[in-house]
């Protein structure tokens, strides 16, 4: 038998043919399930606002900032902020960037969201890096906010090592440049320094009553060391330091499912499930939101206060009484469940915060009903926009 030789050209048009008609019937079999048509309809949904973002940049269009204040070169400061796209650190961009600072945002993104500061990409004052702080970094700066770290059990559980080499390794490394560039630094410490408190409520004289090998400890421990290596640097090295001590916080740009309070009971209610709760509920907590905590923070900085500084919300709840409250904003009829307690859950907690209104003139402005308000509807626009399975509220009890 004769076999006639091809040309390359024959066979490169053939195969073309039988990929084309394999892809024709792979579409009429897409097309008959409901499930691929709507995964095709998401893709074609995001193909199209790709080729829009396309057309606008081929056509020059500029992107619309938020007006900002106009500072001269000696009110205008270069500002680093570790954690710049998480959830307060995002926040407090905003704030100093309609100050009309230059403002520089490093994060590793391992908590945080370029989405949570994409809307001032592109601005002259402006620049976002993806750097992890355990590595150095050289700019230069003349204020650093350092809030980068898990702030969530789950979070700053999934990776424990991790989370003490942020607070340890990485705050060297800021206070490194801090001495360098003889920056200003802002620590972000949080009310976990207390541990589960014996004293209440907690001023910034108590030393806490921490467990140092416990589940909480990589991160609770991590704060008090950074604290510790804060005033090592001052002493030793002339840094001015400004050391925030952070009790609870919530608000927009929340993590969906960090395992907190607020986004577990928030999701909960809006997607009637049953409300979760750790314990019999009558452990207490204090909330304040997060545009009173970036005033702190800024007020804080620009102080000459150099001594832990609590901001917080001293109105105290319990846990049960916030779900209670948190079910009547979102207008449901939850039940309330009760699982096992987690190991090393304070008691109580509550800021006493006569020290920041006495040197900074600081209180918490928003009141917890409206704090809530905002955040529930914050909550409710990312449901509705997302697709798929809904979002879980985490359970604490697989990691604590």
């Amino acid at each position: 038998m004769m076999v006639k030789h091809l040309s390359l050209k024959t066979v490169f048009f053939a195969a073309i043919a039988v990929t084309s008609l394999t892809g024709l019937l792979m579409v009429a079999f897409c097309a008959s399930d409901p499930t691929v048509r709507k995964e095709n309809d998401e893709h074609e949904f995001r193909i199209a606002a790709l080729e829009k973002k396309i057309e606008n940049l081929q056509s020059g269009a500029k992107h619309e900032f938020v007006e900002v204040r106009k500072l001269n070169y000696k009110d205008r400061k270069r500002i680093l902020v570790t954690g710049g796209a998480g959830f307060v650190g995002s926040h407090l961009v905003d704030r100093l960037m309609v100050d009309g600072h230059e403002v520089i945002v490093v994060d590793n993104y391992f908590t945080g969201r370029k989405k949570n500061v994409g809307h001032w990409i592109g601005h002259e004052n402006f620049e976002l890096i993806h750097h992890d702080i355990v590595n150095p970094l050289f700019i230069e700066v003349d204020q650093v906010y350092h809030l980068a770290s898990p702030a969530s059990p789950p979070h700053y559980m999934y990776n424990p090592v991790k989370t003490i080499k942020t607070n340890t390794v990485g705050t060297i490394n800021m206070l490194g440049l801090a001495k360098r560039t003889r920056a200003t630094l802002l620590l972000a410490s949080t009310s976990e320094v207390y541990g589960d408190p014996e004293v209440h409520p907690q001023a910034e004289t108590y030393w806490g009553h921490v467990n140092p090998i416990g589940p909480r400890a990589c991160y609770d421990e991590g704060k008090r060391v950074a604290e510790t290596l804060c005033y090592s640097y001052a002493k030793q090295e002339n840094v001015a330091v400004r050391v925030a001590r952070i009790f609870n916080t919530y608000g927009t740009r929340m993590h969906m499912n960090d395992g907190r309070v607020v986004s577990n009971f928030i999701l909960q209610a809006l997607q009637n499930e049953p409300m979760t709760i750790y314990g019999d509920g009558q452990q207490t907590r204090s909330f304040q939101y997060v545009s009173d905590l970036v005033d702190g923070l800024i007020l804080l900085m620009n102080s000459n206060y150099s001594q832990p500084v609590n901001l917080g919300n001293p109105e105290e709840h319990t846990i049960r009484e916030f779900a209670e409250m948190i079910r009547d904003v979102v207008g449901g009829k939850n039940s309330i469940v009760n699982k096992k307690a987690v190991m090393d859950d304070p008691k109580r907690r509550k800021p006493d915060i006569s020290l920041a209104n006495k040197v900074l003139g600081w209180k918490p402005r928003v009141s917890l009903a409206d704090g809530l308000r905002k955040t529930v509807a914050y909550f409710k626009k990312e449901l509705e926009l997302r697709t798929g399975d809904p979002v879980k509220a985490f359970d604490l009890s697989q990691v604590l």
